[in-house]
């Protein structure tokens, strides 16, 4: 009775294991990348997005419809065709080379020109001044004193400037003697191009356009200097040259 226990249990073992076997052996069929899913990846991919490198591995994910892409240790996940492709967060679309992320954050970012409270800033005007740029700045940054530099050289625009004094105590106090000077422009240019510092300002003087600005700043995601708004609401962060100025402006 024993021996015939025994045998029963071990041909039940069997039974098991080769169950267990099969399914494993399913599961990792119905897991396998179709191999024209596979062959189109990893073709179009490089094709579109050169700089991606050699595609590794082609995984299906848990989302029907949605592909791991491996490329080192760089995980992107791709639709079948190969016609979306996320990492990082971002979206992009392949085959109109555009990251649809951030084109959505530019939209959703974008500040109403017209809104903005201009009283707030001080303005420099140059040629006929047509053209209108905003501008947040704040005066210890050092890359909008280069910025401010390379403005010199763009003529017939009317500039807002926002002081934003972001970087500490230092900028909140030279803002506060940049406007309360006698001439705000000149104070900023002398600053900013020449290295003079602002002149300490006695007594009193209404700043509460710089705490207000800061606040707009927060309002509108501003998070650092210089950032440049364009009258179409479209912003640009960072030190660009004149060169670009002027080509952003002639597109507005």
């Amino acid at each position: 009775m024993t021996a015939i226990r025994s045998g029963l249990a071990a041909a039940l073992i069997a039974a098991g294991l080769l169950a267990a076997g099969a399914a494993a052996h399913a599961q990792a069929a119905a897991g396998a990348v179709p191999p024209a899913v596979d062959a189109q990846l990893r073709k179009v991919l490089p094709e579109r997005i050169p700089d991606i490198g050699k595609i590794d591995e082609v995984q299906r994910t848990p989302m029907a419809g949605l592909y791991e892409v491996r490329v080192g240790t760089e995980i992107f996940y791709s639709d079948a065709e190969g016609n979306y492709l996320m990492h990082g967060g971002q979206l992009l679309d392949t085959r109109a080379r555009k990251n649809l992320t951030e084109e959505r954050m530019d939209k959703l970012l974008a500040i109403d020109f017209k809104s903005l409270p201009l009283k707030d800033a001080f303005t420099m005007v140059r040629g006929n001044g047509k053209r209108k740029l905003v501008v947040f700045e704040d005066p210890n940054c050092g890359y909008c004193k280069r910025f401010e530099r390379d403005l010199q050289k763009v003529d017939n625009v009317t500039v807002y400037m926002f002081l934003y004094p972001i970087l500490g105590r230092d900028s909140i106090d030279k803002s506060r003697n940049i406007w309360c000077a006698r001439d705000k422009l000149k104070a900023w240019t002398d600053w900013m191009v020449r290295d003079q510092p602002p002149a300490a300002v006695e007594g009193n003087c209404d700043a509460g356009a710089i705490a207000r600005n800061v606040e707009l700043g927060r309002k509108y995601r501003i998070t650092g200097t210089p950032t440049l708004v364009f009258v179409d609401g479209s912003r640009v962060p960072g030190a660009i040259g004149a060169a670009d100025v002027e080509k952003l402006l002639a597109a507005k």
